[in-house]
Order: structure tokens, then sequence, then C-alpha cells
């Protein structure tokens, strides 16, 4: 299994390389896709899905470029306002699995930093976008957020696994990852 947290753009985003067995799927590419496509090219992998946790622009920027470049297919919540004739989309919901070669990611819906917020599960990884950070959380205060969706969102991760590592999608120091445990222990917004 290859997986490579990539840090890229100008807001200090996360993308994230899954693949196996020469299939390969890239995660929120926000930025920087030659970058990302280059990394993936040396890992000899074919992009053929990007999976995204919400559609937010930092986290989507340069999705037409990498598809219009791999043909990969689009995997985004249905409840997220995202819209490009030019991509293949496919709507998600919570628990889904996607296929990447023999890894199998789990949707799990976390409305609260948007309608359509998800996590990513797959190998003990969790790939948490804006809804969990290291120590803190993603804003409830765009558009779609809500304290109240976030708040049973972060219960429902809190339920998780303690030793699942948790991978965010900003972080601006070391360490960068975390644990279920670590952030139950340590981030206030998990306290409950």
């Amino acid at each position: 299994m290859v997986f490579e947290q990539i840090k890229v753009g100008i807001m200090e985003n996360f993308s994230y390389l899954i693949g196996d067995k020469k299939e390969g799927a890239l995660i929120d590419p926000g930025w920087d896709s030659q970058k990302l496509l280059k990394i993936a090219g040396k890992k000899r992998l074919k992009i053929n899905k990007v999976l995204l946790t919400h559609s937010h622009y930092d986290h989507l920027n340069d999705l037409e470029e990498i598809t219009k470049e791999t043909k990969a297919q689009v995997f985004i919540h249905q409840l997220e306002t995202f819209e490009n004739k030019n991509i293949e989309i496919k709507y998600i919901k919570d628990n889904d699995i996607i296929n990447v070669g023999n890894i199998k990611i789990q949707v799990i819906h976390t409305p609260g930093h948007s309608r359509g917020s998800v996590c990513f599960l797959f190998d003990q990884k969790l790939l948490t976008g804006d809804t969990l950070f290291i120590g803190s959380i993603g804003r409830v205060d765009l558009e779609g957020g809500s304290e109240g969706e976030m708040f049973q969102s972060l219960k429902k991760l809190s339920e998780l696994d303690n030793k699942i590592e948790v991978y965010p999608g900003h972080h601006y120091s070391d360490p960068l990852k975390s644990t279920i445990g670590q952030e139950k222990a340590n981030n206030p917004f998990m306290k409950f």
C-alpha cells in the first residue's frame, strides 16, 4: 500500500495519495497538481479516483486540471454543492465503500464544517479534511456550517478506536498526525 501526506498550496493544505496495485487516488487536490501527479508517477500509480472531503475551494482548486490529465472519477458527498460539466462525479453517502485496488475506504459523513463534509477511514487511518484538526476543529461559521452538526460529528468520531491515526486537512506545526485517543485526551472540542 502507498500512503503519502503531501503539504500543498498557499493555505498549507494537506493532500493525500493512496495507492495499491498501480491504482491510485488523490484526496483533496487543492493546489500543486503537477507536484501531486509527479509523486503519483514516481510511485507508479495511475490516478483514477479523486476523493473530496468537502467542496471548499482550497480542497479542490486544482481538481479540473487533475481530472483533465487523469480522467479520474470524483467522489463527493451528495449534500455538497459542486458542479462541473467537465468532471465525472459520483455522489457518496455515509458508510459507502470506495475501492482503490484492494484498499477499502469507508465514507463517514461528518457535517459541521459543511453540510456534506466527510472523513475517509481505511487501514487504521482517518483523513478528516476540515472536520477534525490536531488539537482543534474546522470552522463552523461558513456557509453550510453548523455547531450542532459539528458536535454530533465529533461525538461520532470519538467512538472510533483510539489507535486510529488522524490526518487533517490543515496543520501548521509538528506533529503532522495524531490519533483518536490523543485527540480525545488533548483536543478541547473532543471532551464529551
